[in-house]
């Protein structure tokens, strides 16, 4: 690839193949609209808002090498112009998945040509980067140190895993989120609008069509504006001579139909209220159902996994105890794939708890303790029990045995003796629910025993 430079006036393969991109003709609305300003760009306050680092970096042009790492659709090509744009530097760009490492030898050569002739600073964006091999990776190492090019490369993957550690040490990491309903209501406002999206076509949109879009969209926004598009060009004009979308024109155009779930009102709460009733209910097959209703319309996979880990302990508790442990693995690897892959892991953790066996004894248990303290039922800690206690034979004044018997120095591992001054009892396992029936039954075993030895206290014996 090196050989198509001609660095003497004629125009080499890579700037003939940036001015045919820089052509509007053609070109995705989602394109079209890229912000060309940082003020004009949308969402990622997080990193982007007024004083944040990665917008002071920017203003001050002292922006070093960055990774961002983020979502399909949530900014990342675009924020990486509106740095060229900001900072007045050339803007090469790549991708993981076509360059190799002639192409890159080749754009790194040409950002040191410019650099040298013209003084002026390259930044090199390569998209998809987690696809480069360390190899490809390693290449850009000297030339990112050496202020060569500086390098944005952006990852849909955790650069942590998928990217040299020597390269992300040389660079700001950054992560981008999904953008949220109103950032892309904003964005889809806009596209209908401006003279670079809709405005020749007249587009009216009709109730909450555009709400519903961005919902549909979750947090994607070249998959709403591209939507948007498709909805605006295939919809007939009407006698007004504009072109009206609303809910239906919506569904068609991102091929989505519309569920009726509120994120934050009843078809929220009542979704998740059956969910957490049919895993509950030992009913498998309803709680899938509304598990994909769930993740249809959107919601937060992190949501249903917290969700479903309190119900491991609240449901099922010590008659399935590996039931939490499914659970918490569930919650971890859906944070680390996501969606749409997480829903697979989602389905196993629902089906694993809604077929355990049941049990709220723990549930009830800590309710009820926790109604006795803070009714005032506040106990002091026996003396054999507080953090300096005696293993040695001996009583107190008034006859009780006040040293701490180590419970690994007898039989079973178990002695009896009080551990509160109460004879309240909060834990009640269900001796027929799976394995708190083996739980119940060394319960009672421990009771036994504990009877047996006040029964000998009582009779004046050794406890």
């Amino acid at each position: 690839m090196a050989g198509f430079f001609l660095f003497g006036g004629s125009m080499d393969l890579f700037e003939a193949d940036a001015e045919h991109s820089a052509e509007p003709q053609g070109q995705p609305l989602a394109a079209r609209m890229r912000p060309r300003t940082l003020d004009e760009f949308v969402g990622q306050d997080r990193i982007l808002g007024p004083g944040k680092l990665l917008r002071r970096a920017i203003e001050a042009d002292r922006l070093n090498s960055v990774i961002l790492y983020g979502p399909p659709g949530c900014g990342k090509t675009s924020l990486a112009e509106v740095i060229a744009s900001a900072t007045h530097r050339r803007f090469d760009r790549t991708s993981g998945v076509l360059a190799n490492v002639a192409v890159l030898r080749a754009l790194i050569e040409r950002a040191d040509h410019v650099r040298r002739r013209e003084g002026q600073e390259t930044i090199l964006f390569i998209d998809e980067i987690h696809r480069f091999n360390k190899a490809q990776q390693d290449i850009l190492l000297p030339h990112v140190e050496a202020g060569t090019v500086t390098l944005i490369g952006a990852t849909t993957h955790n650069p942590m895993f998928f990217i040299n550690s020597p390269l992300t040490s040389r660079s700001l990491v950054f992560e981008l989120s999904p953008l949220s309903e109103d950032a892309i209501v904003t964005l889809l406002g806009r596209a209908v609008s401006d003279e670079r999206g809709l405005a020749a076509y007249r587009v009216r949109a009709e109730g909450d069509a555009l709400q519903q879009l961005a919902r549909l969209a979750e947090g994607d926004a070249r998959r709403a504006l591209n939507s948007l598009e498709i909805a605006a060009l295939s919809t007939p004009v009407n006698e007004q001579g504009q072109v009206v979308i609303d809910r239906r024109v919506v569904e068609d155009s991102i091929q989505k139909k519309i569920v009726v779930y509120d994120h934050d009102e009843d078809g929220h709460y009542d979704t998740i209220s059956a969910f957490i009733k049919s895993v509950r209910g030992s009913d498998p097959h309803a709680a899938v159902y509304w598990l994909a209703k769930m993740l249809y319309a959107g919601e937060d996979p992190r949501f249903v996994a917290r969700r479903l880990v309190i119900l491991a302990s609240e449901d099922i508790g010590n008659a399935d105890p590996r039931g939490l442990t499914v659970a918490t693995a569930a919650m971890e690897a859906v944070e680390f794939v996501g969606m749409p892959e997480a829903r697979i892991i989602l389905a196993q953790a629902t089906t694993y708890l809604a077929t355990a066996p049941k049990s709220n004894a723990s549930y009830v248990a800590i309710n009820k303790a926790m109604e006795d303290v803070e009714a005032g039922r506040s106990l002091e800690v026996p003396r054999h029990l507080r953090n300096k206690t005696l293993r040695t034979a001996g009583g107190a004044a008034d006859g009780k045995v006040d040293t701490y018997r180590y419970p690994h120095d007898y039989a079973g591992h178990h002695v009896a003796q009080d551990y509160a001054p109460t004879s309240t009892r909060y834990y009640m396992p269900d001796g027929r629910q799976g394995y708190e029936e083996i739980i119940a039954q060394r319960m009672q075993r421990w009771e036994a025993e504990r009877q047996g030895a006040e029964t000998d206290r009582s009779a004046g014996g050794t406890p």
